[in-house]
């Protein structure tokens, strides 16, 4: 074929089916869309629902329709960033308030208009003054744009109305999103940076076929009613209480015997496998973590320092830990060692202290006081 030409023509030439379910093409080893000019020789595969590349150009493109709605309805709202994730998407939108259930609802009824317009997602090169001018007025994209390099591309796509700094691809058209379903909002920091601004994050599924969607929408509500914060209170297993504050857990009888026995599985496992059983001190002086290393890379997780005991000078401070690894080199470091000493499996069934952010604490899943199963090797 002659340079210039197409993959929607590639896909054409062998066959109008396959022109028919071609969504992207791999050129080289790289997503593109069908109208993008390939211009030079290359390997080239087109992708079809059958892919499972596919599916996540699918969700890429679910969430620039999701983009679209919000414009829509919402105008002005600030346009963040909207990737495929896991199962899904996500965008992330700047606004005046919370998008409520009724919101969510209007907007899901929107991207189906949208999809049902089938209009194209056209690629547009620009240079960098073309796209500050182009999102002049939505300074969450104009951030971005400063931050590309020199010689970086800049692209951007259209839908219809609604244009997006993105790398692509997308799907050829709105027309095929069909099968997709908003399910929540949640509060999300701008770039992940708790000292930035809140944006509100749109959160989204998309899939090839309607029983496929029906499937995973169910496996959510079975997850919903099997959710472990719900069982913990049923089943009276353990409680974080707002006296002693989030992410700390409180393990009532019947959680503490599984909790107990899981330790007991735990550690007579390492001990089978070569591992000497350690404990170490739930707090340190912080100059611990200084010389580890610890301390310049993880501060912002650990927990401030407290003021030293009575027996201290006025300058020594002491943390909670919230990492194993230091306390087990000091062991290590305690006497002197051969080499007919290794390997050293030292182990260690430890509790922990995290400082995370209030906003990431999730039932036992993400928590700020943890026991953990650590150990390390000296060899």
């Amino acid at each position: 074929l002659p340079a210039g030409t197409t993959a929607r023509e590639l896909a054409a030439s062998i066959g109008p089916g396959l022109a028919k379910a071609a969504l992207v093409a791999r050129v080289a080893g790289q997503l593109r869309d069908l109208d993008r000019p390939i211009e030079a020789d290359a390997s080239v595969a087109l992708l079809t629902d059958r892919d499972p590349e596919a599916l996540e150009v699918l969700r890429h493109s679910s969430a620039h329709i999701l983009a679209t709605a919000v414009r829509e309805l919402f105008p002005g709202t600030g346009i963040g960033f909207g990737p495929p994730i896991e199962d899904g998407f996500y965008y992330d939108f700047q606004v005046d308030r919370p998008f409520t259930p009724e919101d969510l609802e209007r907007i899901q009824a929107r991207m189906v208009e949208v999809a049902r317009r089938d209009d194209a997602f056209a690629r547009e090169v620009v240079d960098r003054a073309a796209a500050n001018a182009r999102f002049a007025d939505d300074p969450l994209k104009l951030e971005r744009i400063a931050e590309l390099g020199d010689d970086e591309t800049i692209t951007v796509y259209t839908n219809g109305p609604f244009t997006d700094l993105c790398r692509g691809p997308p799907v050829p058209g709105t027309g095929r999103l069909k099968h997709f379903k908003l399910l929540h909002a949640a509060d999300a920091y701008w770039r992940g940076d708790e000292k930035r601004q809140m944006l509100q994050r749109i959160y989204g599924t998309a899939w090839f076929r309607k029983e496929d969607l029906d499937a995973y929408l169910n496996r959510l509500e079975e997850a919903r009613r099997r959710d472990h914060r719900v069982l913990g209170r049923q089943l009276d297993l353990y409680s974080i209480q707002e006296m002693v504050g989030p992410g700390l857990v409180f393990w009532h009888p019947r959680g503490a015997i599984v909790k107990w026995l899981l330790s007991r599985t735990v550690e007579d496992d390492n001990v089978r496998s070569g591992y000497e059983l350690v404990y170490t001190p739930n707090i340190t002086r912080e100059e611990l973590f200084r010389v580890s290393g610890h301390l310049p890379l993880y501060e912002a997780n650990q927990y401030p320092p407290m003021a030293a005991g009575h027996e201290e000078s006025e300058d020594v401070r002491y943390r909670a830990k919230p990492m194993n690894c230091p306390m087990h080199c000091l062991i290590y470091q305690s006497q002197q060692r051969s080499y007919r000493d290794l390997p050293l499996r030292l182990s260690e069934v430890a509790n922990v202290y995290r400082n995370e952010r209030s906003g990431v604490l999730h039932g036992l899943l993400r928590v700020r006081g943890l026991c953990m199963d650590d150990a390390h090797i000296f060899c």
